[in-house]
């Protein structure tokens, strides 16, 4: 591999890649109803899954599956009635970020992803002042010129089997970690960029709670 995973920073990120489906109810915010994680490591010159999780969730009553949310996930509300609360299933995973480790989000247009973590930071404190990798400018500087950068798109692109349970978060949760592994290596093997603060500058996103607080303009 190249520069990039040789990067003492690149080596000592965790980058989680992570997934939510949701239901997005008039006048309020999208509201979760699925997550799936994977952390993976770049250690010894090899990749390393260092963790998964997934949970249903259970939507708020203001937020119910509507059919159009079942046609596209498969997800009921029968499914969910059951289902850990926001703060059960958000909170279980916030925990599992060690404090002291460094941490990235990764995500397929993460502003979907960021999102909905600012509005459940209640729940998820940690995870919600994270900062994300965006795999869609990061395709769009390493592979200009496809059609579009749709999640589709980069798995027929890199030859990545279709999943079964596609738009289910575990389903593309892990077909987003492969396009984001495909990534890395023709980052390295362009040389195109050579450390993580360059990966960061080109795909980075900042979480809502890490961007500096805009004072009013006659404030002294």
């Amino acid at each position: 591999m190249g520069d990039l995973t040789k990067d003492t920073a690149f080596q000592a990120t965790t980058f989680v890649v992570i997934d939510f489906e949701t239901t997005t109810p008039t006048g309020y915010p999208a509201q979760p109803i699925e997550v799936a994680a994977l952390a993976l490591r770049y250690e010894d010159s090899a990749w390393k899954e260092t963790g998964r999780t997934a949970s249903l969730i259970r939507p708020p009553a203001f937020a119910p599956v509507t059919p159009a949310d079942t046609a596209q996930t498969g997800l009921t509300a029968e499914q969910l009635h059951q289902a850990p609360t926001p703060a059960e299933a958000l909170g279980a995973l916030d925990r599992r970020l060690t404090a002291g480790n460094s941490y990235l989000l990764v995500a397929q247009h993460a502003a979907t992803e960021a999102n909905v973590i600012h509005n459940q930071a209640e729940h998820c404190p940690t995870l919600a002042r994270t900062d994300f990798l965006d795999t869609i400018p990061l395709a769009k500087h390493l592979i200009p010129g496809l059609p579009n950068y749709k999640l589709d798109t980069l798995l027929a692109h890199f030859g990545i089997k279709q999943p079964t349970h596609r738009h289910r978060a575990y389903a593309d949760v892990d077909v987003t970690a492969q396009v984001f592994l495909q990534l890395i290596s023709a980052a390295d093997e362009s040389a195109q960029l050579n450390d993580l603060a360059a990966l960061v500058k080109t795909a980075g996103r900042k979480a809502k709670l890490n961007l500096p607080v805009q004072t009013g303009l006659f404030d002294f």
